[in-house]
Order: structure tokens, then sequence, then C-alpha cells
């Protein structure tokens, strides 16, 4: 829900409740004035009215009432307990009314002195009633009522007029609180808007239009914002000019290092095919060499190889910086159609020479028969690369397996390895730049660079990777890429004949 919307909740209900207040209010006032009047005049006559108390020839007890002290348009009916007689005014009498009388044994009602709204046939009437005590017994009961129909139509008239009036307020009120709040919060919609744009388009430039007075809250508000994005473009433009320095730093680094990199193994080369054969013969061939000399080889040899290692492993981690930096410049891969199946296999044939403990496999690779791709070979190449030389380096013993799978649109390249494996949390920063488990640090050679690289390749390529791993029981990587499975046609699956 809105702010806006919330806030025209809060006004509409605060308004609803202060009509309801109001209208209970002054209903219930005009409800008591109204009948006020009635009540005093009702309670007036009855008190005014004498009653005579008689007994007749045949010892009956006789109530009676002078007609000369009825004023106004009263309905007078007394009630004899004794006889069970009753008369009333001639206005009751010709309607065929008559008042409920509460029974002699009920005293709580019968000996009640005061005012009760009855109604009688569906006509209402205010009742004072007001009992007749003979020698302390009660004989009889006087009722004086009067007929309020016309305040009931008019009390009923004033609650309609309050209800729809009140309903109708609270919808203007809704109305215009909607268009007000829509106006008075159109700043902040402006401040959503620009920060959108600025979210879709990484675009620090956009400023937030101000409207209104500059010093008000919302003005102050704009203010604050158009600042605050004025300091953020300045240092995302000083951190993307220290990044793009960076990346040339990188780059340039690495361009100049191959040379001597390469000049340097080079020379180690030269220097193992020359030297060795003279160290371990100083005297010529087939002499033997002193003590000291032997050690003296030994410890040449020693030298020659650490450098030549040191020399294989810059070359290789130079490479690696050099094509993070191209990922990071948003180089652009060449990609053609190509059949996956044979860079697969020309994959897993080299990838038996490389250095390594565990066992070498080649499974099932039917499930690619038929796939192509559109892609880099020499990145795709290196990306399995990458995946093997990650298994082996992991796998002190057992096995390393290369196999494939299929989906719908998908083939996917499966490199499984019985090692070390990993925990779970550690599998979503396996692809951060120079990250490594903690279980490899220190026992396993490496950057950290590889499995980065490799997420650069896939995502050149729109692939994905999928990653089952268990402490002490290896991982499996299943390397998924876009293909298409074309059917083979007849020339693809007949045999060559000779002639």
């Amino acid at each position: 829900m809105s702010i806006r919307l919330r806030l025209t909740l809060w006004y509409s209900g605060i308004l609803a409740g202060m009509l309801l207040s109001f209208g209970v209010a002054f209903y219930y006032y005009m409800d008591y004035t109204t009948y006020q009047g009635v009540r005093s005049q009702v309670r007036e006559q009855a008190l005014r009215l004498p009653v005579k108390v008689s007994i007749d020839f045949w010892d009956r007890l006789d109530l009676n009432i002078s007609s000369g002290a009825i004023q106004g348009e009263f309905f007078i009916q007394l009630y004899n307990y004794k006889e069970g007689g009753m008369r009333r005014s001639a206005n009751l009498h010709n309607a065929g009314l008559s008042f409920p009388v509460p029974d002699a044994s009920d005293t709580k009602k019968s000996l009640y002195e005061g005012f009760d709204s009855v109604k009688v046939n569906g006509y209402s009437f205010i009742v004072y009633q007001r009992p007749i005590i003979y020698d302390n017994t009660l004989i009889g009961l006087l009722q004086v009522g009067a007929y309020t129909g016309l305040q009931e139509r008019y009390l009923a008239n004033l609650r309609t007029i309050l209800i729809f009036s009140s309903l109708i307020a609270i919808l203007i009120a809704f109305t215009v609180g909607l268009l007000l709040a829509r106006q008075a919060l159109r700043p902040i919609e402006n401040v959503i808007r620009a920060a959108r744009q600025i979210e879709r388009g990484s675009d620090l430039s956009v400023r937030i239009p101000l409207e209104g007075p500059p010093h008000d809250e919302m003005g102050r508000l704009t203010g604050t914002l158009n600042g605050m994005l004025a300091r953020i473009e300045k240092a995302y433009n000083e951190l993307d000019e220290a990044y793009k320095a960076q990346r040339r730093f990188v780059s340039d680094a690495s361009h100049e290092l191959r040379t001597p990199l390469t000049t340097i193994r080079g020379n180690i080369d030269l220097l193992e095919r020359m030297w060795l054969p003279a160290l371990e013969a100083p005297g010529g061939k087939g002499e033997p060499i002193s003590e000291e000399e032997a050690e003296r080889a030994a410890i040449f040899r020693e030298a020659m190889r650490d450098i030549s290692e040191e020399a294989k492993r810059m070359s290789r981690l130079v490479g690696d910086l050099l094509s993070l930096a191209r990922a990071d410049a948003g180089y652009v891969m060449e990609k053609t159609d190509l059949a996956l199946l044979p860079i697969v296999e020309e994959v897993a044939r080299r990838a038996q020479l490389l250095p390594r403990k565990a066992e070498w496999r080649v499974g099932d690779l039917s499930a690619i028969v038929n796939a192509h791709v559109r892609g880099n070979p020499d990145f795709l190449r290196q990306l399995l690369f990458i995946f093997i030389e990650n298994a082996f380096k992991y796998t002190p013993h057992g096995y390393v397996e290369l196999s494939a799978r299929r989906s719908a649109d998908q083939a996917g390249i499966v490199v499984r390895d019985t090692g070390i494996g990993m925990n779970k949390e550690q599998v979503p920063h396996i692809f951060e730049r120079f990250y490594r488990a903690d279980e490899s640090r220190g026992k396993t050679a490496g950057t950290g660079l590889g499995l980065s690289i490799a997420k650069w390749i896939l995502d050149e390529h729109g692939g994905s990777v999928e990653v089952t791993t268990k402490e002490g029981a290896g991982s499996t990587f299943v390397i998924w890429l876009p293909a298409t499975f074309p059917e083979p046609s007849d020339s693809d699956i007949m045999e060559p004949t000779g002639h």
C-alpha cells in the first residue's frame, strides 16, 4: 500500500470518526429536546388530573375523571384494578386503542410512576402512568399519553440525512485527500523515478527536479539527494578511472612480462641441454667425476629445475591475468558454429599427458555426438582444461572421469573426481578471483584464477555450471552449453564402400 493511499485513509478515518461522534451527539441532543417538551406536557397533565374515587349503590368502587380538566390532545386511560373496568378518553375510544396495563401482582411495574414508550397497533406514544392508591391499596392506574409519530418521523429523517451526508462528506474528503496527497508527494515520485533511471542506466548525472519552495521539507530532501548523487557520481568516476588504469596496468604488465618469461624459459631449456652433460662428465665421456663436482652438478641441476618450474608458473599466471584483463575490457570472442564432440575428444586425448596422480578415465560421450554449439574452439578447450586440471590438482588418488549429458537444448560435459571435495558453503565462492578453499591452502599450488576465467568463458558462451560436492568424496562439475542437435543426414550414417 502506497504512502499516498495510507495518508488518505488516515485522513478519511479521522474525518469519519469525527463525523460519527458529531452525528451521534447531535442526534441524541435532538432526540432529547424533541421529546422533552412532550414529556413535560404529558407529566403536567397527568399530575393535574383529579381522579374521583366513589362507592356506588352496590358497594362497587368507581373511578372517574373530571373531563373539564383535560387540556390539549392527550390520550387518557383510567384502569380500575378492583372492578376490572377501564375508562378512556374519546380519542382513544374512537380509535379503538388502549394502552397496555401491567398486572397488579407485578408491583414493580404497576406501582411505577413515570414515563414509558409504547406502540399500540403501530402508533407510537409516550405514556406517563400514575398509580391510584386508596387506603394504602392500589386500586387503579392513570395513564396519560401523547402521540409521537411526528417526532419519530422527524428523527428518522434526521438520522437518514446525517448518515448520507456523512458518507458523501467522507467520499469527497477521500477524493480530495487523494489528490492533495498525490500533489504533496510528487517530489518523492521524482526521487523514485530518478533512482530507477540511475538503476537501469547507471547514469549518475541524473538529478531530481525541484518542485515547490526550496526550503520546505521536500525541497531540502531533494537538495540533499542531489548533493549526494553529485558526490556519488564524482566518487564513481574516480573509481572507474582507477579501475580502468588498473585494467590497463594488468594488461600492459601481462604483455610486457610474457616476452622476458618466454626468454627465461628458452634460456633455461638451452642451459639444461648444454650444461648438464658437461656437469655430469666434466673430464670427457665416461670419465668419472669427483664427489665435489657431482655435488656441484646436482646443485646446478636443482637450481635450473626450480627456475624452470617458477618460470612456467609465472607464465601461467601472466596468461591468466591477461585473460581476465580481456574479460574486464569487454573482449568479445569470435564465435562460429562447430561440432562439440571433436573438441571434447581432443581435450580428452591431451589431458592424459597432464601431470597427475589420479587415473584418467574417458566415459560415455555419446550424448553429444550430434551436438553443435556456437563458440570459440580455443576458449572452449581452455574451459575444459581448467576444470580437468583443477580436478587433477585436488585428487591425490582415485580417478578423474570425463563424460557427457544432454538435455532438450543443452549439452553437458561432466568432469567428476574422487578427490578431497569441498564444503557446500564454499561452492558460491569458488568462481571468485584468488579464492581457494581453506582445506587446500598450502597443500596444492595455484593462483585461484582458473575458475574465474572458466566463469568468464561460460558467460561469453551463454552457459552455466552445476556443482555437486562433498568433503572427502570428490566433486562433480557439469558444464552446460546451449546446443542444437540436428538429425544426421544419410551421408553421415552410410559406411564408405570401395569400387
